[in-house]
């Protein structure tokens, strides 16, 4: 037995900065899900997985497995790396052909996650070996060992996934034993909500409060708290939902539990789901699976036959069909169709199916492993945790649409040469593949997706020929919670450019892109437009995206669609993961629909009527830039700008705020130790979670009413409790020990950390009474506006002239607190906890742990390595389609996964829509092209005779260049201007110098004197 890679103990806390991305789940509004979670990851750091076979599948499966963090890997291939391997295996170089493929690979894996451990077995996978671990994967096994092992990790609970992947054809099969326990089947936050009413009935009504969905399906369960008249529900067990429409549901028998009279909250309970797996051989017999794309529903089950007949021909023959080969693909057919004939249910069989399956039995192609390396490796995990349903049992999967139909496939053209690239070429042919490496493609983006991108390009070859290249860009740097997804990084790459990284990782995985890859630093945008210009554009076969933002996708895609480039799409939520096609003169842009924007939180739910831990998350976060930030701001710039007291006058809303803070820093409240940073911390305290709620109860009472007679403080407003400072309650301290440190940083003075000191300092603060006013204003409604902000003239003058001359200042400068999630060190998480917590404490609102409120405030986008490779392989299959030149919609397919179901959707992608002008029809990739410098009046005169177009309306960007109503002298003055001096004239700013076009809109009348819609107008003038 040999033992290689990294040994490091196994996790006993969780890394955060590490795994932050599959930690952290936020609750409602954002809704988003799940990913693992802290209770998931724990189970995953006691589970040792084995992976039989470190071809191309096995190493992606693995690297997946080891990035999420396990508690060990094993891997096991004894079998000698050959340079056929190098088309999908990443971690295998050509110093490694003859090398047991497992020892050559451990040592680049373990480099993924110090975590970690992995080694290798090399002994034989004997009963006593296989109960050392949790689960065993297997790629690239026959079947008769697939079944040996399945025999023994059934009978001794171990946790078995079988896969294998021939060309663009792969299957995997679970079985996770008679009883695997799913503890959440969905990984979607359970949904809760406020009560309005229960009725007393048989089957008790509950109606929502108003405009609150319930969000709850037939069959959930709930429980309550703080039902007021019936609390006996509060401590019932789970109640089975009947939904009775979208604000009302049904639950069990509510007579005898008294009359409902106010307030309440519901909790949907996950509910334990058992599973029970049959083994590999009685599954065979009788398989259940899992459609992943139900356009070919009746395939998954011959191509199961299929994969049978080419380990049956294995076996046979001691290796798999050869590329093409007429006579070999018969025979699998023939023992396809003897299989098929002794099964208890025959089916019909596709004899051109699984020909070419057998076509493609030596085909190893870096996408497909992506695409099932993602699935298999996300089962893992569903079997280490319990966590999301796993597939039962089978999941076959092929994108026979990506086969190129331009090139003519022979068995010579797809025979082997003794390349790295063998695997692919036995599956697209030569041609198809120079092509391949001739493409010049643009990724924007060199994060999580655009290393995947980046590593599936550098197997397949991509821009590795003499016509090819390939262009990344991205501006951001590596920090250590990207390295548990952006697998090109490791620790010593922190704080270097992502994509001068990223493409140094895979021309180190193939050579052949050395010199072929350029990266930027660059923000793609309208201020780099000089960088990525008309040459630059024009010189490019396609663009793909690896963003996470919406803005810089639609910048890119308006550049797509003016160059009129391919541009692919994706993007990843947790498990879930999308793609989308979009294809110049077949389908819309990515711009052309958008998701509804986020419900933001009403303000006077923020500031007054918090009833969730959203709420008060939101309120603390702004609360953090309004003492730390802002003040800091404006204090520097009272400080450095002479008008600055002026510029601040003529925004009245928020003049007095302004210079209240200043004020604040610079006078009432400017430490000069840090004893005085304590004392001012406790004065927020007492201010923010005694006094303002003591002023609240003092305008609206507990018992207060409303005009109508209805109890105030009910439905979603909760009536808050003034809080009394504890120093020996740790929320307390923890908020004072924040707010102290964090004041000292914007004066540059030192902070504490010791519990005793604080408690010291504390005992000597002294505090006025508090006595509500009367005629303070506190905003009830949405649309009340309560204007709190204003101030009057001698107020302000008063606050003014009490200001320090900033002469008397000269060199003073503030610190102010830039946000920052990922330093534990900073106090922002921690203040931002306290605060939130202290506030949900005064609205009796069950807190959030640290873990949460990162998540939330942080404003963090769950992230998995599984779907990431996943949704990166599907894009490569579509960008095969591309480069072939399919003209057909149909031929394409946009994709919508959730792993965590697990559910695969595919649909055509939506065409553009067709407009029309006379008799032309034109769509958003059309355009009037003009060459030439004309004058305004040569581009009217040209518009009427050749498009009998009369244009009433010109403009470029926000200027108007021409209109019917325009002044007489002005319009004449402007015809007979040449169009770029026109724009430059009317702009008042120069056209930028690596412009060679110009956009105009317009707006035109057809030969009816009709308004009529057209394309925008692209004028070259340069």
């Amino acid at each position: 037995m040999s033992m290689e890679g990294v040994q490091q103990a196994p996790i006993s806390a969780i890394d955060e900065g590490l795994y932050s991305r599959q930690l952290y789940v936020p609750r409602r509004p954002r809704a988003l899900p799940y990913v693992l979670g802290h209770k998931a990851m724990l189970a995953m750091s006691v589970s040792n997985v084995l992976i039989v076979g470190l071809k191309g599948l096995g190493v992606e499966i693995a690297k997946n497995v080891i990035l999420a963090g396990v508690k060990s890997v094993t891997l096991h291939d004894n079998g000698l790396a050959e340079v056929a391997d190098l088309s999908s295996q990443y971690y295998l170089q050509a110093s490694d052909i003859g090398k047991p493929r497992a020892h050559a690979s451990v040592a680049r894996l373990a480099e993924l996650n110090s975590y970690v451990p992995v080694s290798v077995f090399d002994g034989e996978l004997t009963e006593q070996e296989l109960v050392k671990y949790q689960v065993v994967v297997m790629t690239d096994a026959t079947l008769a060992e697939k079944l040996r092992v399945n025999e023994i990790t059934h009978k001794r609970g171990i946790k078995f996934i079988a896969a294998e992947m021939h060309g663009l054809f792969g299957a995997v099969f679970n079985d996770f034993g008679d009883e695997f326990v799913v503890h959440d089947q969905t990984g979607e936050e359970p949904v809760h909500g406020m009560i309005a009413g229960i009725s007393a009935e048989e089957t008790g009504l509950v109606t929502c409060v108003e405009d609150h969905r319930h969000g709850l399906e037939d069959g959930d369960y709930v429980t309550f708290q703080e039902v007021e008249g019936m609390e006996a529900l509060n401590s019932s067990p789970p109640q089975k939902v009947s939904v009775s429409g979208p604000y009302t549901f049904k639950i069990g028998d509510t007579r005898g539990l008294g009359t409902y009279k106010n307030g309440g909250i519901f909790t949907q309970v996950k509910q334990p789901k058992t599973l029970s797996f049959k083994t590999l051989k009685d599954s065979l017999e009788n398989p259940e699976f899992v459609i992943s794309d139900f356009a070919k529903f009746d395939r998954p089950a011959q191509l199961l036959i299929g994969f049978q007949a080419l380990d049956a021909f294995r076996s046979t023959h001691g290796f798999l069909p050869l590329p093409r080969n007429e006579q070999h693909a018969d025979e699998v057919l023939n023992l396809s169709k003897a299989i098929n004939a002794r099964n208890a249910s025959p089916i019909d069989i596709d004899e051109k199916l699984v020909k070419e399956l057998a076509y493609q039995a030596r085909g190893d192609l870096p996408p497909m492993a992506a695409v099932l390396g993602g699935l298999i490796a996300q089962e893992v995990l569903k079997a280490c945790s319990g966590k999301f349903h796993p597939v039962v049992q089978h999941f076959v999967f092929d994108s026979l649409e990506s086969l190129p139909t331009s090139v003519a496939l022979n068995e010579r053209e797809c025979e082997p040469l003794g390349t790295r690239y063998d695997g692919i070429v036995a599956v697209v042919g030569r041609e198809f593949f120079t092509r391949l490496t001739n493409a010049r493609q643009f990724l924007v983006g060199a994060g999580a997706i655009g290393c995947e991108m980046l590593k599936n390009w550098a197997m397949l070859g991509l821009g590795s020929g003499p016509d090819g290249f390939i262009f990344v860009t991205d501006m951001d740097t590596i920090e250590k919670s990207n390295l548990n997804r952006q697998f090109l990084f490791r620790p010593k790459d922190v704080g270097k450019l992502k994509s001068e990284c990223a493409a140094s990782a895979v021309q180190a995985m193939n050579p052949d892109l050395k010199g072929k890859i350029k990266s930027f630093a660059d923000r793609v945008g309208p201020e780099t437009e000089q960088v990525f210009g008309d040459d630059f554009w024009d010189s490019l076969t396609g663009v793909t995206n690896a963003l996470d933002n919406v803005d810089a996708r639609k910048y890119v895609d308006r550049r797509c669609v003016y160059y009129r480039k391919p541009l692919l799409e994706s993007g990843t939520l947790g498990t879930k993961g999308n793609t989308q096609v979009v294809l110049p003169n077949l389908t819309e842009s990515y711009s052309s629909s958008s998701d509804p924007p986020e419900k933001s939180i009403p303000l006077c739910t923020l500031k007054n009527f918090p009833n969730q831990i959203e709420h008060t998350i939101q309120w603390a976060r702004e609360k953090f830039d309004a003492l730390f930030k802002a003040p800091a701001e404006n204090v520097n710039l009272y400080l450095t700008q002479t008008n600055y007291i002026n510029s601040v006058l003529k925004e009245p809303g928020t003049a007095k705020e302004i210079i209240e803070g200043v004020h604040s820093f610079l006078v009432t409240d400017r430490p000069k130790s840090f004893d005085q940073c304590v004392a001012w911390a406790r004065f927020r305290f007492e201010e923010f979670y005694a006094n303002d709620i003591a002023q609240m109860l003092y305008n609206f009472p507990v018992d207060a009413v409303t005009s109508t007679g209805t109890p105030f403080w009910s439905g979603p407003k909760r009536a808050p409790a003034v809080l009394q400072f504890d120093p020996e309650d740790p929320a307390h301290l923890d908020y004072i020990i924040a707010a102290a440190n964090l004041h000292a940083f914007n004066f540059g003075l030192k902070g504490e950390r010791d519990p005793k000191y604080f408690k010291a300092i504390l005992g000597g603060v002294s505090l006025p009474k508090f006595v509500p006013k009367s005629g303070v204003k506190i905003q009830v409604n949405e649309n009340e506006n309560v204007n709190s902000g204003s101030a009057d003239t001698a107020e302000l003058e008063a606050l003014i002239k009490s200001l320090p001359n900033p002469n008397t200042l000269a060199g003073f400068k503030l610190h102010p607190c830039e946000f920052e999630k990922d330093d534990d060190t900073n106090f922002h998480i921690d203040f931002i906890t306290a605060a939130s917590n202290l506030r949900a404490t005064n609205y009796s609102i069950a807190n959030a742990d640290r873990h949460k409120t990162k998540f939330i405030a942080g404003k963090i986008i769950p992230a998995i390595a599984t779907t990431t490779a996943l949704v990166t392989g599907l894009v490569c299959l579509e960008l095969c389609k591309i480069i072939d030149g399919k003209s057909k919609i149909e031929d394409y397919k946009n994709g919508f996964v959730n792993l965590a179901l697990p559910f695969f959707g595919f649909s055509e992608p939506i065409a553009c829509p067709k407009f029309k002008y006379h008799e032309t029809e034109w769509t958003l990739w059309d355009r009037f092209d003009v060459h030439g410098n004309l004058t305004l009046k040569q581009l009217i005169d040209k518009f009427k005779n050749d498009h009998e177009l009369e244009i009433t309306m010109l403009s470029s960007g926000v200027s108007m260049l021409y209109s019917f109503f325009m002044p007489k002298a002005k319009k004449e003055e402007r015809l007979n201007m040449k169009m770029l001096d026109l724009i430059e004239s009317v702009s008042k700013k120069p056209v930028p110098a690596h412009a060679k076009a110009l956009v105009l809109e317009v707006c035109v009348n057809d030969r009816e004197g009709e308004d009529v819609e057209v394309p925008y107008v692209r004028i070259v003038v340069r």
